[in-house]
């Protein structure tokens, strides 16, 4: 019997998954569970557009993704800190401060997660970022980090 998976079962496969499985295993366990569903026509022609959407929605989250990547790539960050006279900050500028930089200049909310930097910043100057987006789009900006007067 060719079922279509409604929901990820570990031997079989992922949700949206054709399968051919024994009628017995299907009547007795993924029916009962409302883990398949029969393939009729109707019902492949509902997941064929179910995915073509799933596709277009992909697609549109990357654009919308990379539209946001090139706005930090254009952008340098400036964050204001407390530094003494020879150019040390007093603590570390982290990512969570970039996170609300980048919110208060360009009006973009990035989770602090996604702001990859190697060490916090310690001293005054220009810093550069890895933001990661999500599907696959990793954004290179720059901080600078200045004297708070």
């Amino acid at each position: 019997m060719k079922v279509i998976l409604t929901g990820d079962v570990k031997p079989l496969g992922t949700r949206g998954t054709v399968v051919e499985v024994k009628d017995g295993f299907a009547n007795n366990y993924l029916f009962p569970q409302q883990l398949a569903v029969v393939a009729t026509p109707g019902a492949m022609k509902q997941l064929e557009q179910q995915q073509h959407a799933k596709k277009r929605k992909q697609a549109e989250e990357v654009a919308n993704a990379q539209d946001v990547a090139q706005t930090l790539e254009d952008a340098v960050i400036r964050v204001s800190a407390k530094a003494g006279g020879n150019g040390r900050l007093f603590g570390t500028v982290t990512n969570a401060q970039v996170a609300e930089a980048l919110h208060e200049q360009l009006g973009v909310s990035i989770d602090r997660h996604k702001i990859e930097m190697k060490d916090g910043i310690k001293a005054l100057g220009t810093y550069p970022v890895e933001i990661r987006l999500g599907n696959n789009v990793i954004a290179k900006s720059a901080v600078q980090v200045v004297a708070l007067k």
